[in-house]
């Protein structure tokens, strides 16, 4: 069997981990449930997808967004490594089909929304697959504290009665403390590891600044900035207005 360093080196090209992401592949690999906080660009995916190469079997991913799935999935393709998403439409007898290739395909991993865990006949046939790990990625959805609060996320917990002895991975890159518990309840994670990274980073500072005029503040800041900049707003009619602002004043904005 290939370590998790060999697998690393073959299908991503590093020598090494990155902060805590060996840690926490051998607490999947361990058969512990594990709950692990890593900031964008922390490398989330690859702690449970290089336990899911090593370990026999299919690894069953929950993630919400249909883009974020199909950008993973991609992702895999392109290593060679097969991978497939149940996503869209699709009529019982594609349905059929396709919970065939992945019994009989030699698939790794398998991506679906948690809405598809609503319907009885799905659920029987990955209690049919050979499933080594449960995945729940951008796991803080399923928190009614959060702001991205999906209802179905509350029903992934199931899965436990559906493939007992089988080990959950929950994974984020935002979570307050109360949603961090609001993920170990209700998961109803056993025991779980849990793996936390600081946000911190030293190249950006962070300030709060009380002004009665924001827009005139960020004008001024923005031309003494001569890199590019990200400007955040609440909403979309805000960028909009922000960009003819800004453009108005003869700075470059999109």
């Amino acid at each position: 069997m290939n370590s998790p360093k060999e697998i690393l080196k073959r299908y991503w090209g590093f020598d090494h981990f990155k902060p805590l992401q060996e840690s926490i592949i051998n607490s999947v690999l361990d058969q512990q449930d594990t709950f692990a906080l890593l900031p964008t660009g922390g490398g989330k995916s690859v702690c449970y997808q290089i336990p899911g190469l090593i370990s026999e079997g299919i690894c069953l991913v929950i993630s919400p967004l249909i883009s974020l799935i199909n950008d993973q999935v991609n992702t895999l393709k392109e290593k060679d490594i097969k991978a497939v998403s149940l996503t869209g439409a699709i009529s019982p007898e594609e349905l059929s089909v396709f919970f065939d290739n992945c019994k009989y395909g030699n698939y790794k991993f398998l991506y679906l929304s948690p809405e598809r865990l609503d319907s009885e006949y799905v659920i029987g046939r990955i209690q049919d697959l050979n499933v080594n790990y449960i995945v729940v990625d951008e796991a803080h959805c399923i928190s009614q504290w959060g702001n991205d609060f999906r209802p179905a996320y509350k029903k992934i917990h199931l899965l436990r009665k559906h493939l007992p002895n089988k080990n959950i991975i929950a994974l984020t890159a935002t979570a307050t403390l109360e949603v961090q518990k609001d993920i170990i309840t209700s998961l109803e994670l056993t025991s779980p590891k849990i793996f936390k990274k600081s946000f911190k980073r030293e190249n950006i500072s962070f300030n709060i600044i009380t002004t009665e005029n924001k827009n005139e503040l960020l004008r001024i800041i923005l031309q003494k900035n001569t890199q590019s900049s990200i400007v955040y707003v609440s909403n979309r009619k805000s960028t909009i207005q922000l960009s003819d602002f800004l453009k108005s004043r003869h700075i470059t904005a999109l």
